[in-house]
């Protein structure tokens, strides 16, 4: 097992950023910073007080399916008319969340309340740097600093209202967005991480590194999704490993991290092709194997989110 490196101090301590353990680290600037300890934290509290469960969609790789992931898991939980789902993209220089959902070209209103945020449905909201830009080509060259605010202006600025799920799809990687996100949310209590990975060794190593990111900055870990993991041929029923799982995937991985293994997403190219199309992939093939992979994942993800609100009103109530 892969221990937590000791010598970071953490991203809460007085040293965060100033420690000799920190030259060199990629985000030492922004934990010296203290980005997060400002007014603006509890101005995103007081927003947030509105959202019952936030869920963080993270991956060590890209390329992996987190943003595909991130948009059919808004589209599952918004199947129940009853709830209210919203989906945040907070990957600033590859923002794919426009295109998957089918709103490319639509642009961000602002009100009194804040900026609204574009309705796929009634009740499933989004939100991303995409809305911003005059063309999807348009590359977004920005430092850490200017991403930093412009996640901070997502999470106080917009319009969520009364909402039972906000998806956070993250970036690749352990860098300035995800330190920020998780900050910025700290005191408003985020349900946890969900983490998404192929079967091969060259993606897990990297989910490795997210899972002791995650334990380090003290985010509750819902559970590793194994995404693209073999695929079942239609015509034949033969099912190949397109990524072989060469040091016993995402399963023997968990064992030995201790996370929960969520389920396995196996390929189906109409998953692309709805992509693509900005539609959601259900509702092409309710039957198929992917789809009954996602439906079961989403449902111990529920759990989990109602296990944590229970929790916490047991410790308010106490």
């Amino acid at each position: 097992m892969e221990e937590v490196p000791h010598d970071c101090p953490g991203a809460d301590s007085a040293q965060a950023g100033r420690g000799a353990s920190c030259q060199g680290c990629p985000n030492q600037r922004l934990c010296a910073s203290g980005a997060g300890a400002t007014p603006d934290t509890e101005e995103i509290k007081e927003k947030m007080k509105t959202v019952k469960h936030k869920i963080l969609v993270l991956s060590g790789k890209g390329g992996v399916g987190k943003s595909t992931f991130s948009a059919h898991l808004a589209h599952g939980l918004a199947e129940d008319e009853n709830t209210q789902i919203a989906l945040l993209d907070i990957d600033i220089c590859g923002p794919s969340i426009p295109k998957i959902m089918g709103l490319e070209g639509e642009q961000v209103h602002q009100s009194g309340s804040g900026w609204s945020p574009v309705y796929v449905e009634d009740n499933l909201g989004v939100m991303s740097v995409g809305f911003l830009l005059s063309s999807p080509d348009d590359a977004v060259i920005w430092r850490g600093p200017k991403k930093n605010g412009m996640i901070k202006q997502f999470l106080r600025d917009v319009d969520w209202g009364e909402v039972d799920y906000l998806i956070v799809d993250t970036p690749p990687g352990t860098s300035d967005e995800h330190l920020s996100v998780v900050r910025y949310l700290a005191t408003a209590h985020i349900d946890g991480a969900v983490i998404i990975t192929t079967p091969q060794e060259v993606s897990l190593q990297d989910v490795r590194k997210e899972i002791n990111f995650c334990r380090k900055v003290k985010l509750p870990i819902i559970g590793v999704v194994e995404n693209m993991s073999g695929f079942i041929c239609p015509k034949c029923k033969k099912e190949s490993q397109i990524f072989p799982p060469t040091t016993g995937g995402a399963e023997l991985m968990c064992q030995d991290l201790e996370v929960p293994l969520l389920g396995r997403v196996p390929l189906d190219p109409l998953i692309g092709k709805n992509c693509d199309k900005g539609q959601s992939f259900f509702i092409d093939a309710p039957d198929s194997p992917a789809t009954l992979a996602y439906r079961s994942i989403i449902q111990r993800i529920q759990e989990f989110c109602n296990l944590h609100q229970s929790k916490e009103e047991n410790l308010i109530s106490s």
